[in-house]
């Protein structure tokens, strides 16, 4: 075997150990260290550095790196934490109740939109789009993502009193009765979806006053799913509020008042997963630590708990170094939609796939 041999090999099967959870990982196609020329715990440590606020001149001062290179690494690791988020948020589940909300972002040249949703139980958050315009088609985005995260059961919303949530919830949750004839099949609502409004006063640019409303749904059943999921209280979006907060403090571009401003909604997206995916899996949430007795006194003993944790997804803490090298599979394969008859190789593929 020759030289040059060697070295495609070593650079292929390259394998490395993360010194926290000991495990062998490999540099791989389909991660995002695949052909880096940095070693990947400096990769790991300026993606932690970047999913928690740290400035990008900084990294390159620290580093002695260039600014295009950690640009470029946050791109292909939003990218990669988009696919993770994917594969293991966007999958059936009780949701109990979601909270929704909009940022505003300045950009150079700009003005964009941000949505995100969070599931409140567990903390989870649940992914967020990005759109120039505040109006039905961001709102529409966000809730077919919602829509792939939830199951058919009793399902809460708190938003603020932005008109079109209504609107596009109600349009959105609903599933096609096939009736077995011809044309368009009925399209009913789902049961048990319950809409509550929180609308703040302002006056002098300050609060003075709150109102909560159900626009759909009972008294009686928005309380026990309030009982269910955050253990009663009343009717707030609180919870998303903390969470665009945690965004803030974490991603630049996302500061009200600052001299960070983002060029493309490309950049935007990719920090808003990174940050996202990182928070979900590799971030323990206070809240959600878990009680634990141990020894024969049974001493309490807390237990540390991600949002994706709490949610069943996975039943550790993950690693900066676990999120980069995993593989995520690849999606499932639909047949392509012709008209006329199906032929028989076709439907030998649906069979074997489907």
């Amino acid at each position: 075997m020759g030289k040059g041999n060697i070295g495609v090999h070593q650079r292929t099967e390259r394998r490395y150990i993360c010194h926290v959870c000991k495990q062998t990982f490999s540099a791989s196609k389909g991660t995002p260290l695949y052909r880096l020329h940095t070693q990947p715990e400096t990769v790991s440590l300026v993606i932690a550095l970047l999913s928690h606020g740290c400035p990008v001149p900084a990294i390159v001062f620290a580093f002695g790196l260039t600014e295009r290179t950690v640009r470029a690494w946050e791109q292909r690791v939003g990218q990669h934490c988009e696919q993770v988020q994917q594969h293991w948020v966007e999958q059936p589940r009780n949701l109990g109740q979601v909270q929704a909300d909009e940022l505003r972002v300045k950009q150079q040249g700009q003005i964009v939109w941000v949505a995100m949703a969070i599931q409140v139980a567990t903390r989870l958050w649940l992914g967020a789009v990005v759109s120039e315009h505040r109006d039905c088609n961001l709102l529409t985005a966000l809730l077919a993502r919602i829509r792939r995260c939830a199951l058919c059961r009793p399902l809460l919303f708190c938003v603020d009193g932005f008109s079109g949530y209504v609107r596009t919830i109600r349009k959105t949750f609903r599933e096609a009765i096939p009736s077995g004839g011809s044309g368009r099949p009925t399209l009913r609502a789902w049961d048990g979806i319950h809409i509550a409004q929180v609308v703040k006063q302002y006056a002098g640019g300050c609060v003075i006053g709150v109102v909560r409303r159900i626009i759909q749904g009972t008294a009686p059943a928005v309380q026990g799913l309030l009982e269910a999921t955050q253990g009663g209280g009343v009717i707030n979006t609180a919870y998303i509020e903390r969470l665009n907060a945690t965004f803030r403090s974490r991603l630049a571009g996302l500061v009200r008042r600052g001299r960070g401003l983002l060029q493309h909604s490309a950049t935007l997206t990719a920090g808003l997963y990174l940050v996202g995916t990182i928070y979900n899996f590799c971030t323990p949430h206070e809240s959600l630590r878990g009680e634990l007795f141990v020894g024969r006194r049974g001493r309490r003993h807390w237990v540390p708990r991600t949002p994706a944790m709490a949610a069943g997804i996975t039943d550790h803490c993950w690693t900066i170094q676990e999120l980069l090298h995993y593989h995520v599979p690849p999606s499932r394969w639909t047949p392509p939609k012709r008209r006329g008859r199906v032929s028989k190789a076709t439907q030998e593929l649906i069979k074997r796939w489907c």
